[in-house]
């Protein structure tokens, strides 16, 4: 258990608040979830983590489906299941399917098992791949 206190709207500071408005403006959501609420303890990285995922999760090349479906994928290898679960549930707001997350765990198994083969037999990487 964390042994941190979340930073609820009521007692942020006006640099806090300023950040969790946009939050909710730019979701459209009535609160900010906890992941925002525990890093806003150091309003600078509230802040620059917020600017970050704006930036990054935003649509481009990219569709916003698939940049969950990504984040979904480093989040299960990477073993946060906060960032799972929240991932999973935007893609799934985004429009992924059962299917879809069954397939995109058999891949990240595999690629997760494949990763350790290559690194542990220290594999050269052929010519035509580079």
């Amino acid at each position: 258990m964390s042994q941190q206190k979340p930073v609820e709207y009521a007692s942020a500071t006006p640099e806090v608040k300023a950040v969790f408005d946009d939050i909710k403006t730019t979701r459209g959501v009535p609160d900010v979830n906890n992941f925002w609420k525990y890093i806003a303890q150091h309003p600078p990285t509230l802040e620059r983590t917020w600017d970050s995922i704006k930036d990054v999760m935003a649509p481009g090349a990219l569709d916003p489906l698939i940049k969950e479906l990504i984040y979904v994928a480093v989040s299960v290898t990477n073993n946060c299941g906060y960032c799972v679960a929240s991932h999973t549930a935007a893609a799934r707001r985004a429009g992924m399917t059962d299917e879809m997350f069954g397939e995109l765990l058999a891949v990240v198994g595999m690629a997760n098992e494949t990763n350790r083969l290559a690194v542990g037999y220290r594999v050269p990487v052929d010519p035509a791949f580079e």
